[in-house]
């Protein structure tokens, strides 16, 4: 998945919890209240990604970032 896709799902996510927050200003919805429960689960899931795909993108791949660093460690460590 690409940022614009994520940024694409956020903003759509975003809006329908919106639209979710004013039906239940009107009164309690159970179903509403679950979806509304779902969609802030998933947005919390979009951003995590959106964040380790900026970090990806602008640091390169973590297990690669972790090897060097074991690496250095081991170096350090014998000097």
């Amino acid at each position: 998945m690409t940022l614009t896709d994520i940024h694409t799902e956020i903003e759509q996510a975003s809006e329908r919890r919106a639209e979710l927050w004013h039906i239940l200003s009107q009164g309690h919805d159970p179903a509403a209240a679950a979806e509304l429960k779902s969609l802030s689960e998933r947005l919390d899931r979009l951003w995590d990604e959106e964040r380790t795909l900026k970090a990806e993108l602008r640091f390169g791949d973590r297990n690669h970032i972790v090897a060097r660093a074991r690496v250095e460690e081991r170096l350090e460590r014998a000097a």
